[in-house]
């Protein structure tokens, strides 16, 4: 995905004159397409994520939609108050782009391991977060955000690359995204790239007659879109590549208040296997993905 929104955020820049991309001494071999092309909208800050944090917002504060562009938990957890103070307090079109979401950089272990950052991001009232279940996904997101440039969060895997629906289908904050219909109140509900699972959701007999959607792009500010969908089905199970504390499906069940006839069901990691270190595949198997 990252290679894909660097591709994309290079042709939108071409007529874009406010897009504007900043990374913390890392993306080597990927952001260098954007650099060549528009060296006076692209800054190395180095390794200082608060300090990059600040600048974005100044930038912002000037007019530019700033993409800040680094590893998962860098440019969240190490630089939480700025972006409380400086970007979502203030309401500026600074777009934080985290690649690995999940545990997309098994191998390098817990430092490196996105498994609780949906917790802190929906923290922000003024944030979007918007997670892509695949390529065609980030493509549309990117396009909603350029066209409506707000405090957002951007959350990429790292190496998945998969185009798993067309194009033909538009995204919006709070919008569920079909990709299988059936005549069932059941449904899976997804966000990020736990949509991928859907081929292994259909192999299992219990789960054929389930519907599939996605929910790409949410936040504080958007639970109260979802009533009429709650009213559609009487069982949703929520898939997410997160802690099941303080994440998607944790979200979910509060935009869904006390309502009494809807089954909620949550699907992500446990907290059990913290230390571990792996695959990408293994660690999902290990800490509770059990479509993975």
């Amino acid at each position: 995905m990252r290679d894909h929104f660097i591709s994309e955020l290079t042709k939108k820049a071409k007529k874009n004159k406010k897009i504007f991309l900043m990374v913390g001494d890392l993306g080597y071999n990927v952001v260098e397409q954007f650099a060549d092309s528009y060296p006076d909208r692209f800054l190395n800050i180095g390794i200082a994520e608060q300090n990059m944090m600040g600048v974005a917002a100044g930038i912002a504060s000037e007019g530019m939609h700033v993409f800040v562009y680094s590893i998962a938990n860098f440019p969240t957890f190490r630089c939480a108050e700025q972006i409380r103070n400086d970007v979502d307090y203030h309401k500026l079109p600074v777009t934080i782009v985290s690649i690995g979401g999940g545990f997309s950089y098994g191998n390098l272990g817990y430092s490196h391991h996105a498994i609780q950052d949906y917790g802190l991001m929906r923290l922000m009232p003024n944030t979007l977060i918007c997670a892509p279940g695949d390529l065609s996904e980030t493509s549309k997101i990117l396009q909603y955000l350029l066209k409506h440039p707000q405090p957002s969060y951007l959350r990429l895997d790292k190496s998945y690359n998969e185009r798993i629906r067309s194009e033909s289908f538009d995204v919006s904050p709070g919008k569920w995204i079909c990709l299988q219909k059936k005549k069932t109140k059941k449904t899976f509900l997804t966000t990020g790239n736990t949509l991928k699972f859907y081929k292994e959701i259909n192999k299992l007999k219990k789960y054929t007659n389930f519907n599939i959607y996605s929910l790409p792009m949410w936040g504080q500010n958007y639970k109260k879109k979802h009533s009429k969908m709650f009213q559609k089905f009487n069982h949703i199970i929520t898939i997410e590549d997160h802690l099941l504390d303080g994440g998607f499906g944790s979200w979910i069940r509060e935009a869904a208040g006390h309502n009494s006839n809807l089954k909620i069901e949550n699907v992500g990691f446990n907290n059990k296997y913290l230390s571990s270190v792996g695959s990408q595949e293994y660690l999902n198997k290990k800490s509770g993905l059990f479509f993975a």
